[in-house]
């Protein structure tokens, strides 16, 4: 077989991971088994454009093809655990089991219907080393990256599931997605490529903690993804509270990289702002995001804090939400507030994952 073929566990094997595979990859190691290359195309479009879940359902290959590939290969397909759905505006909370069948590699994944179209948040990693201590996705560690398949994979079954086309994605799920960048970015590529669900660059949102040499990659990727960095305070010292990654990159590192992603892209930087409720939220806290916000011409989302009981973090009152809008208008910076969806159900990162790790 052609060297460096991406792999997975399929239940305690290790196989090929052939969905994360491009055409020329794919064209390549078919080719090299003796089969013609059109065979790639006809599998290609079983796996993105069918989303075929496994090889016995490719009715226009070969039998001995299909056995080869049930042999050394995996479809990688998601096993649906839990599903929630918002009695207050249908957002859908998923939870999957990965192909390795180890009890911990669970993932979650959000599904967001919007007037503009439906979009869902994915997952990048299993758990996240990240340590933010507002988040749930950390609160059990990181068990390993996702492979490109299992990110794919996850929009697929929501597809499946749900009936409905999805129009924008946001690796904003559990994990830190620059902290798998390799994964992420073939990742990226293969959703946006001809062939497969073919979704536009710009409807596609990655998010990141602040890992300034992740930011830098990225940008010379030629790719017109959004970037949203999860911002969460306007000072080093109150950012390093709240996130450790603040201790490695700092807020001037933060904004430089910000600002070469600006010009290499041309895409606009949004910072995420989780409105903690005594932390965060205070006059001087929007002075000085106001100042960052106008650096680097950021668009502000702010986000009432999901209540994660073990962090003890509560959300601001809605009056002071809007208070805090309104200081960074005055500064003319460009904010919205997230309307707040899945509350009634487990809607932050990580919480489903959490409770069924801990009710095991």
């Amino acid at each position: 077989m052609i060297e460096n073929l991406p792999q997975i566990t399929d239940n305690g094997r290790t196989v090929v991971d052939i969905r994360s595979m491009d055409m020329e990859e794919l064209t390549a190691f078919l080719t090299e088994q003796g089969y013609p290359k059109f065979r790639a195309k006809q599998m290609f479009e079983w796996m993105h454009e069918k989303r075929c879940r496994d090889f016995s359902e490719m009715s226009n290959l070969p039998a001995a093809m299909r056995s080869f590939l049930e042999e050394n290969c995996s479809p990688v397909s998601l096993k649906l655990l839990d599903r929630q759905i918002s009695k207050l505006d249908g957002t859908q909370k998923f939870l999957f089991g990965l192909p390795s069948g180890n009890e911990q590699d669970l993932v979650e994944s959000v599904f967001m219907p919007y007037r503009y179209g439906n979009s869902v948040c994915i997952s990048s990693q299993v758990g996240c080393r990240m340590g933010c201590s507002f988040c749930a996705s950390t609160l059990d560690g990181l068990i390993r990256n996702l492979a490109p398949s299992e990110m794919l994979e996850q929009i697929y079954e929501i597809e499946r599931t749900t009936g409905e086309k999805i129009s924008h994605v946001v690796v904003m799920g559990t994990g830190e997605p620059l902290d798998n960048y390799d994964n992420l970015v073939r990742f990226l590529r293969l959703l946006t490529m001809p062939g497969g669900m073919n979704l536009s660059q710009r409807n596609i949102t990655v998010s990141t903690c602040g890992i300034v040499p992740g930011i830098r990659r990225l940008a010379e990727e030629d790719l017109s993804v959004t970037l949203a960095l999860s911002l969460h305070a306007a000072n080093d010292e109150k950012r390093k509270k709240i996130m450790p990654v603040a201790k490695r990159f700092s807020i001037s590192e933060l904004m430089e990289a910000c600002e070469y992603y600006f010009d290499r892209t041309g895409r606009r930087i949004t910072f995420e702002y989780s409105l903690i409720r005594g932390v965060n939220d205070s006059e001087q806290d929007a002075k000085e995001l106001s100042a960052l916000a106008g650096r680097v011409h950021a668009h502000i989302n702010l986000i009432p804090v999901n209540p994660v009981p073990e962090t003890g973090y509560t959300q601001p009152a809605e009056q002071a939400v809007e208070a805090f809008k309104n200081r960074l208008e005055k500064q003319r910076i460009n904010v919205s507030i997230r309307r707040v969806m899945g509350r009634d159900i487990d809607g932050a990162c990580g919480q489903l994952r959490h409770r069924k790790i801990s009710e095991d």
